[in-house]
């Protein structure tokens, strides 16, 4: 864990614009939308194994100025930096990785003498536990949802899970009291040490509710 991110989501701030102010020493409310586009990248590329090459490329930095965001970045975030250490080692050790409910994913070239296929596996083991944790949570959130549904009695079904978001089609009596429990249940699917915030749209097609 690292306390810099967990203040951030805790506080429910913009993590992309708390990084970007760490990462370029700026107020929170001074950081540009450059500035935050570049330290979005940052956040998600660093999890996926980006490397200084790939950001600058994603960026259109040279490569110095790069390897130079990715530094500060884990200078002001030493938690990343420990969690990627850690899940290596313990990938290369036990040949797997968890999610925070226990589901492995098995790395079967994490010890593969071709370095490439190596970091590859190194770079699935980083991840996986993120992806794979919020794979578990949205499908806890989903069979909650569908108990409470069973047992109300508005007209409502959930129809389409898409990565974090469902979707369902309601009678427009029950829309709010649909957002309501919805975002309830969700946000108390509980594996987490920072707060779950859950945002809710209407419309008459998926479009309009984006």
């Amino acid at each position: 864990q690292d306390e810099g991110l967990l203040n951030a989501f805790a506080n429910e701030l913009d993590v992309h614009s708390a990084t970007a102010a760490e990462v370029f020493g700026v107020a929170l409310g001074d950081v540009s939308g450059d500035q935050r586009r570049k330290a979005k990248a940052i956040n998600f590329g660093l999890i996926y194994g980006m490397s200084a090459f790939g950001l600058a490329k994603q960026l259109g930095l040279g490569r110095s100025e790069a390897q130079e965001y990715i530094d500060l970045y884990f200078a002001r975030y030493p938690g990343v930096a420990d969690y990627m250490a850690r899940t290596r080692a313990l990938a290369h050790d036990t040949g797997y990785v968890e999610t925070l409910k226990g589901r492995r994913l098995y790395l079967p070239e994490i010890n593969a003498k071709n370095r490439q296929r190596q970091q590859a596996a190194e770079r699935t083991a980083i991840n996986a536990p993120m992806q794979g944790t919020a794979a578990d949570m949205i499908k806890m959130a989903m069979l909650a949802v569908d108990d409470w549904l069973a047992g109300s009695s508005i007209d409502a079904r959930m129809i389409m899970q898409v990565h974090d978001e469902l979707v369902f089609e309601v009678e427009m009596g029950a829309v709010d009291e649909l957002c309501e429990t919805v975002g309830r249940l969700m946000s108390e699917v509980g594996l987490l040490d920072v707060p779950l915030l859950v945002e809710a749209g209407t419309g008459d097609n998926w479009d309009e509710a984006h």
